[in-house]
């Protein structure tokens, strides 16, 4: 069986999203000035557009069209920028530098860079809710799950831990991890699923989850690595920002040997639940791709 070409199907998705972005973050859509510049700053030009790939290709899996997904992944990727907006913020993980360049706040100032990711968070539903290509329901069935898995019971729930310190065991950092960045992963997952199918399956969305969290851990365990052992000049970021934000990380509780060895299994566990969903190649190769990533 020919094997999946996960660095042209990243680099082909990207564009496509990119595309997509830029139109609705246009000056034409939503204006110009500092507010919208800063929007735009925060989400074009940068990131690997992983979320938007999975609802893209979690979507074609399932039989939906490129047309019936690109307003759900192009509001996941507004979701994800403005947490990375609001986490480099002086009051969360105060970082100066977000994908090879200033962060927000340190390019527009801390007041604008906070309405940005208000503004781009909002948009994000938004465009989620208002998409005409896919039916009513899905739309409606991906926005709930967009405010559930971005609010209190994940990802911002997930940064309250983070920033509290509260994460005391190896289980509960997989808890919180679980929340910071496993729920927007799932909730990718679960976006693709619904374009194509509004009344979904139960045992459907159990694989897709357990996948999905089983990714977000081995990216965040690597992540954990990468920080220690990273190159600055690939990760574009400092490396050893969790050491100096006192972050407690799963290096705390294994050494960076077993550390890899973890994600790796992680990774294996995330292939294995989705295994036996046809045309699920695509989500393999994502997985294997990641775990070699280096940035």
């Amino acid at each position: 069986m020919k094997s999946f070409d996960i660095v042209s199907a990243l680099k082909n998705n990207s564009e496509y999203i990119e595309s997509f972005l830029s139109d609705i973050l246009s000056c034409e859509a939503i204006g110009d000035g500092d507010l919208a510049d800063a929007m735009r700053y925060a989400v074009l030009g940068g990131g690997k557009r992983i979320r938007a790939f999975l609802v893209m290709e979690t979507g074609r899996i399932f039989g939906a069209t490129p047309e019936m997904c690109v307003p759900f992944a192009a509001g996941i990727e507004m979701i994800h920028a403005y947490s990375l907006v609001h986490d480099d913020l002086p009051a969360m993980d105060n970082d100066d530098m977000r994908r090879g360049k200033p962060s927000c706040h340190k390019a527009f100032g801390e007041a604008t860079a906070l309405l940005a990711g208000d503004a781009l968070l909002s948009l994000a539903f938004e465009v989620t809710a208002g998409n005409k290509n896919a039916d009513p329901r899905s739309a409606a069935l991906t926005a709930a799950e967009y405010g559930r898995l971005s609010g209190v019971l994940g990802m911002a729930g997930g940064q309250e831990i983070d920033l509290g310190g509260n994460a005391g065991s190896y289980d509960e950092l997989c808890r919180m991890y679980n929340l910071k960045t496993g729920a927007l992963i799932c909730a990718s997952l679960f976006a693709g699923y619904f374009a194509a199918s509004p009344v979904p399956d139960q045992k459907i969305i159990e694989k897709l989850k357990t996948y999905g969290l089983m990714l977000g851990l081995a990216f965040q365990i690597q992540d954990d690595v990468l920080d220690v052992c990273g190159d600055e000049a690939v990760i574009g970021k400092p490396v050893g920002s969790d050491s100096k934000n006192d972050k407690h990380t799963s290096l705390a509780y294994m050494s960076v040997d077993e550390a890899i060895h973890e994600y790796e299994v992680l990774t294996d566990k995330a292939i294995d639940a989705i295994s036996d969903i046809p045309g699920s190649e695509s989500l393999t190769a994502l997985a294997l791709h990641l775990c070699k990533r280096n940035n």
